[in-house]
């Protein structure tokens, strides 16, 4: 048995590439409005910013 050194592995640059390729389907706005209040209900500031940005992002149609 032969081997090849070194093994060829994606970086994470064409990784992260690949995956930007094929657009991601938004969750539901219920999930999305849950995920606000719990993040307001916790005080978290930035869950609260980031769920409110997805919820006019998937009433809007954009997706990501």
């Amino acid at each position: 048995m032969t081997s090849r050194w070194p093994v060829r592995r994606p970086t994470e640059h064409a990784a992260l590439r690949a995956v930007d390729r094929r657009p991601r389907p938004l969750p539901e706005i219920p999930a999305l409005m849950a995920a606000l209040i719990v993040a307001n209900r916790a005080a978290d500031r930035h869950g609260a910013d980031l769920a409110a940005h997805r919820v006019v992002r998937v009433a809007e149609g954009v997706s990501e």
